[in-house]
């Protein structure tokens, strides 16, 4: 069973596959360092190394290496730990400085692609005579999620009540057991831990969720990175604000504000902030601006409700992620933005009070509107196309819920059949529209 708190991470951007995985890749490789480790090196490939430097891969490995987690780590205190790697060039763990230079034992391979998946890494452990104590490769497989080399794609199976693989076997475990999907997932999450520690550490999420909208919305300035990209959430708040005092308010402001929720966002992950991986750190604004959205301006929703969306998405996530991938160096940003959209539709179609037959059409219309979306980041940077793509997705995200709410949950197209699409179609898309930077905008757009 794929958890909620695994589709959920709160951690520092940009990127889920290109900082998230390789903080933790770092320190799972840390952790196991043998006796006499004199030296550490790293090396990057595919998809990693074409657009590590953008995605601050580089920076999220040696942050890793000293130990940090992007759950805990504050993005305040990154500059000064990296500056101090600089000079020091070297760790300390087991008790011991353990030479690593990132200048120099920090690599970057563009030509070698790994077997299982695009981001991969490769670590090894020296002797002071420069003898291999030990190697490990890593898969950041998407959303932060990483796989060791013989280890299993997906986790052993976990025991509980409601296990579904499918979406079919989802609406059936719903049937079978007058379970709301929220309900069924929530008995999932139960038979792991307490009901307690369940809606503490969902309450977590939303508060990161919401606060990363608040701090999105509150900065301005320019963006990390080559592009100079400019923030525009704040202006565009504050023009929505100003249009409201003077009661110019137009038919699509609803539109707008959802835009604006799902920008603010990922402005702050483009800019190294803390944010929920949601899936990925690259679609991170769509949940929380359909949640801002339920909370501010659907009328009487409740704080539960506001779990029951997670829950929901996170069931319809687990589905994408099984059966297809989230991972856009994988099947491009349809595996992203598309696997946000449509767990965000299912999210805010739940708490609307939609059947689940009705839910599963939201998740399936969300996604069937993305197949085909490519991810070709200019320079390697999560800022274009992917913060105003956010916003589209969001409000696509909403269309497909209403139009599920119109009908009665009877529809041609299953979710299953979409997301075995999804799957196909990446597998077929050219690698250089996949997170690579080699083609697309990336190409047809020069950097600044």
């Amino acid at each position: 069973m794929t958890s909620v708190f695994d589709l959920f991470k709160i951690g520092i951007g940009p990127s889920s596959s290109h900082t998230v995985g390789p903080m933790v890749a770092a320190r799972r490789f840390r952790e196991a360092l043998p006796a006499g480790t004199a030296r550490v090196t790293a090396e990057l490939f595919g998809s990693l190394a074409w657009t590590g430097k953008g995605h601050g891969s580089n920076r999220a490995i040696a942050l890793g290496l000293m130990g940090a987690r992007p759950e805990t780590l504050d993005p305040d205190d990154v500059p000064a730990l990296v500056a101090r790697l600089f000079i020091r060039k070297s760790i300390e763990a087991n008790g011991a400085r353990i030479a690593f230079d990132p200048e120099a034992d920090l690599i970057f391979d563009f030509d070698t692609l790994m077997p299982l998946h695009s981001n991969a890494m490769r670590f090894r452990a020296l002797a002071e005579d420069g003898a291999l104590l030990d190697e490990r490769i890593f898969y950041s497989v998407g959303g932060g999620f990483v796989v060791a080399e013989g280890e299993p794609r997906e986790p052993e199976p976990m025991e509980v009540p409601h296990p579904f693989a499918t979406a079919s076997e989802l609406l059936s475990a719903c049937a079978r057991t007058g379970l709301t999907i929220a309900g069924l997932q929530m008995a999932n999450e139960c038979a792991l831990r307490p009901a307690e520690e369940v809606e503490a550490r969902l309450d977590a999420i939303l508060a990161a969720m919401f606060a990363s909208i608040d701090r999105g919305l509150a900065q301005e300035g320019t963006l990390p990175g080559s592009l100079r990209v400019r923030r525009r959430a704040k202006a565009i708040r504050d023009q929505l604000e100003a249009d409201r005092l003077a009661n110019r308010r137009p038919p699509h402001e609803i539109m707008d504000w959802v835009s604006v929720f799902a920008m603010a966002v990922n402005e702050e992950n483009a800019a190294g902030g803390r944010i929920v991986t949601a899936p990925t750190n690259g679609a991170a604004g769509i949940v929380p601006a359909l949640l801002r959205y339920v909370r501010d301006i659907c009328p009487d929703t409740t704080h539960a409700q506001l779990r029951d969306f997670l829950l929901t998405a996170a069931a319809v996530g687990a589905l994408i992620k099984r059966n297809a991938s989230i991972s856009g160096a994988e099947v491009g940003c349809q595996g992203e933005v598309g696997s946000a959209a449509a767990m965000a539709a299912a999210g805010l179609a739940s708490v609307l009070g939609a059947s689940p037959a009705q839910i599963e059409n939201a998740a399936e219309i969300a996604m069937e509107h993305h197949l085909g979306m490519t991810c070709d980041p200019i320079g390697g940077l999560v800022q274009i196309p992917c913060i105003e793509r956010n916003a589209f997705g969001a409000n696509k995200a909403i269309a497909a819920a209403s139009l599920a709410l119109r009908g009665d949950g009877v529809h041609l197209v299953s979710l299953d059949q979409v997301i075995e699409t999804m799957r196909q179609t990446g597998a077929d898309m050219q690698s250089k529209y996949k997170e690579t930077s080699q083609g697309g905008l990336a190409v047809n757009v020069p950097e600044c």
